[in-house]
C-alpha cells in the first residue's frame, strides 16, 4: 500500500512546486518564519492553529491534514491537552467527528485526561454540539466504566437524554439502561433524571413503572425541600423550582389512577397539587409552577367526571381549554376517547378544533411537552379519531384514520400501536376501498421488516 506523505513532506512540496521561500510563505499563512523552519526540521510539534493557517496558506480546504495530525501530533507524539483539547474543538466545529473519535480513542489508556475530557463534552453540550459531546461521554464512559464516580453517572445521564428518539424500542431499552445510574447523580440532576424517565415510560404506557418512578422522585424532592432547597438552575438557563417535582410526582400518579380507572384515587391527588397550601410566602417562579398545576387539576377534575360517564359535563370542558390554547391537544385526545366509550357527538368540537389536530410541539406556563409523550398522544387520537368514524359508518374516513395511525406508529416502532391499528382494519376490512388495501398492505410489509430486524438484533447475540 502506498504510503500516505507526512505534513511536513507535503509542506516541502509544496514549497518546492511554488519556488516558495519559507519567508514568503510566512507572511502568506502568518505563521513566523523561525517557527515554520523548526516544523520541516521536525523540531517543533505543529500547534493546532499553526495547522489551520499552514492549511490556508497552501489553499487546501480546512481540516485537509487532520487525519494526517491524529498520527503525527498526538499518537506518535508524546500527549499533550494543548494540542489534543484543541483539535477536538475544531473538529467539533468543523464537523470532523471521525477525527473527533479517533482522536479520542488513541487517548483512552490515559485516565488522567477522563476529568479533561468530560469537561469538553459538558461544554460541547451547552454549545450545542451533541453529535460531539455524545463520542466525548462515550468516551469517558467506557474508560470509568468500572468506576462507580458521579462523572460516568453524569456521562450517561447525558448519553441517555442525547439518545432519545421517536423509537420506543430503542427508548425502552435506553430508560432501562440508565435507571441504575440515577442514585449515582448529583442531587441537582437526580430529580430531572427521574423526570425523564417518567415521561419515557408514559410514552411506553408502562404504568407500574411509572408509578414507582414518580414515587421515588415525589419522596426524594421532599426531603430536599424540608432541607430547605428552593430550586434548580438547569441547563441553557432553565430553573425549576424545587415545588415542581413534587406537585409532578402527585400528577403522575394521578394519571396513572385514571389509566387504572381508579378515578377516586386519581381526584385526592389532583387535590393535592392543585393546593399546595404547605408552600409558603412562594416566589414568583413557584407562583407560575403553582398556577400551572391548578390550570392541569381543573381541566382533569373536568376530565375525570367525563371518563366516568358525567357527560353533561363535556360543554364545560371544552369552554375552558378554549381559553388555554396549550391544554387544547391534549384534551382533544381525552375527549376522543370519552366520545368512543360513550358513543358522543363531538362533530362540532372536531370542526372547531380543527387546526389542533395536528402533530407540533406543545408547551405549557412552564416549560415544553415531552416529545415522546406528545407523539405518543398523537398516534393514540388518530386511532380513536378512526374508531369514532368507524363507529359512525363513515368507513372511508375512519380507516384513512387508522392507517394514518398505523404508519405513525411504524414511525415510532410502537408495538401497542400496530397492533391495536392492524386489529382495527382486519375488523373493517370489508368496508375498506381498494386504495385502502394497497396502502395497508404496504404498510403491513414495512411492520413485518421491523419485527425482522428485531428477531435478527435478538438472535445476533445467541
Amino acid at each position: 500500500m502506498e504510503r500516505t506523505a507526512t505534513i511536513r513532506e507535503q509542506m516541502e512540496e509544496f514549497l518546492h512546486k511554488h519556488e516558495m521561500t519559507i519567508n514568503r510563505f510566512a507572511e502568506i499563512s502568518g505563521v513566523n518564519s523561525g517557527t515554520l523552519s523548526n516544523i520541516l526540521n521536525g523540531n517543533r510539534p505543529i500547534s493546532m492553529q499553526q495547522l489551520d493557517r499552514i492549511t490556508l496558506g497552501m489553499g487546501l480546504e480546512e481540516g485537509y491534514f487532520y487525519e494526517l495530525y491524529i498520527d503525527e501530533c498526538i499518537f506518535h507524539a508524546t500527549p499533550d491537552w494543548r494540542r489534543l483539547g484543541p483539535f477536538l474543538h475544531r473538529c467539533a466545529e468543523l464537523g470532523k467527528l471521525n477525527c473527533l473519535d479517533k482522536a479520542v480513542r488513541m487517548t483512552m489508556d490515559n485516565i488522567s485526561y477522563s476529568p479533561l475530557l468530560f469537561e469538553t463534552a459538558e461544554l460541547f453540550f451547552k454549545e450545542g454540539k451533541h453529535e460531539a459531546a455524545v463520542l466525548l461521554y462515550k468516551s469517558v464512559a467506557e474508560s470509568e466504566r468500572f468506576q462507580h464516580s458521579e462523572r460516568l453517572a453524569l456521562c450517561q445521564y447525558r448519553l441517555f437524554t442525547l439518545g432519545l428518539t421517536d423509537d420506543q424500542d430503542a427508548n425502552l431499552q435506553a430508560a432501562v439502561y440508565f435507571e441504575p445510574f440515577v442514585d449515582r447523580l448529583d442531587e441537582m440532576y437526580q430529580l430531572d433524571a427521574l423526570r425523564q424517565l417518567i415521561n419515557i415510560n408514559v410514552s411506553l404506557n408502562r404504568w407500574d413503572k411509572v408509578e414507582e418512578l414518580a414515587k421515588k422522585m415525589g419522596s426524594k424532592a421532599k426531603i430536599q425541600y424540608q432541607n430547605d432547597v428552593k430550586m434548580y438552575d438547569l441547563e441553557a438557563g432553565e430553573v425549576k423550582p424545587l415545588i415542581f417535582y413534587i406537585l409532578y410526582a402527585q400528577l403522575i400518579q394521578a394519571n396513572v389512577c385514571r389509566e387504572r380507572g381508579n378515578y377516586e384515587q386519581g381526584l385526592y391527588y389532583v387535590s393535592l397539587y392543585m393546593n399546595p397550601d404547605w408552600v409558603t410566602e412562594p416566589s414568583i417562579d413557584e407562583l407560575r409552577v403553582i398556577n400551572q398545576f391548578k390550570d392541569w387539576g381543573e381541566a382533569n377534575k373536568y376530565l375525570y367526571q367525563l371518563m366516568v360517564g358525567q357527560v353533561e359535563v363535556l360543554t364545560d370542558y371544552v369552554e375552558y381549554i378554549s381559553t388555554r390554547e396549550n391544554e387544547i391537544f391534549t384534551a382533544l385526545c381525552n375527549i376522543m376517547i370519552a366520545a368512543n366509550r360513550y358513543d358522543l357527538n363531538v362533530e362540532q368540537i372536531l370542526e372547531r378544533f380543527e387546526v389542533y389536530l395536528i402533530l407540533k410541539d406543545q408547551s405549557s406556563n412552564i416549560g415544553t411537552i415531552n416529545r415522546q409523550v406528545n407523539t405518543e398522544r398523537y398516534t393514540r387520537l388518530l386511532s380513536e379519531l378512526g374508531i369514532y368514524y368507524l363507529n359512525s359508518k363513515n368507513y372511508d374516513k375512519g380507516l384513512q384514520f387508522i392507517l394514518e395511525s398505523l404508519d405513525k406508529s411504524i414511525t415510532i416502532n410502537s408495538n401497542r400501536g400496530m397492533l391495536r391499528c392492524m386489529g382495527l382494519f382486519e375488523q373493517f376490512r370489508d368496508f375498506s376501498s381498494y386504495e385502502c388495501q394497497k396502502r395497508y398492505k404496504t404498510l403491513v410489509s414495512e411492520v413485518q421488516d421491523l419485527n425482522e430486524k428485531k428477531i435478527g438484533l435478538s438472535t445476533s447475540y445467541i
